[in-house]
């Protein structure tokens, strides 16, 4: 394993083709610091919201695995829904882990006032259960819209090879601003789907709340990984 100095972040990634656009967890230029991926055979969009996740516990174990052996101090995964494998990741591969953006939620939560509330948006609403939040402790006074309707939604879920960026921007923006509608003492956001931090500057813009996904969350957790070097005079 590498020395604290020089931590590098590995990222599992599901099997895609759609595009990784800056800002995706998937495009290297997303990072300020070095990042190695993994791509997990068989692990799509639909099989991981939808399906079973944890029949894809061994693949993720060894590519995993692969990353911690290649110098990586800390793994993600690039999607939420994996929030129920995480604690059988770290068990396995030795090393942080930190599995979804959903992980945030309690932490969020904690910084808001009494009188507000916390809105996740996911890229499936109907696919996330209380075994999902449960597993990444959200609290129970959340409010959750899904984007699976959406050309958004679609692209992501059936792995589509195009994308229109500009469709996509509206259509997240008008899911957040109807949360908000739904929602009026409305707090924060929490991005679910790791494809969706693209548009988080637009969301925060439409709404006027902070707006938190797995950029945020993988900042914060690079920052534990590699501490900032403070020179003193």
């Amino acid at each position: 394993m590498t020395s604290s100095n020089q931590a590098k972040l590995g990222i599992l990634m599901l099997e895609t083709q759609f595009p990784r656009i800056n800002g995706d967890i998937g495009n290297p230029k997303t990072w300020p610091f070095p990042v190695e991926y993994a791509v997990v055979p068989g692990a799509t969009p639909r099989a991981i919201v939808c399906d079973d996740t944890s029949a894809f516990v061994e693949a993720f174990v060894a590519q995993g695995q692969q990353l911690v052996a290649n110098g990586c101090t800390g793994i993600a995964t690039s999607c939420g829904f994996l929030a129920l494998i995480r604690g059988q990741l770290a068990t396995r591969l030795g090393v942080p882990v930190a599995s979804s953006a959903l992980e945030q939620a309690a932490q969020i939560n904690a910084m808001l006032t009494p009188d507000q509330t916390l809105g996740i948006l996911t890229i499936s609403e109907a696919s996330l259960s209380p075994a999902h939040l449960s597993a990444a402790d959200v609290p129970q006074n959340v409010i959750v819209a899904g984007v699976e309707e959406t050309h958004f939604g679609q692209t992501i879920l059936n792995d589509a090879p195009k994308l229109d960026i500009e469709t996509a921007r509206h259509e997240l923006v008008d899911a957040a601003k109807t949360l908000k509608e739904r929602c009026p003492d409305l707090g924060a956001i929490l991005l679910e789907c790791t494809n969706m931090p693209p548009y988080a500057q637009d969301i925060m813009i439409a709404t006027g709340v902070p707006v938190f996904s797995t950029v945020t969350y993988l900042k914060w957790f690079h920052a534990g990984l590699r501490p900032e070097v403070f020179t003193q005079p």
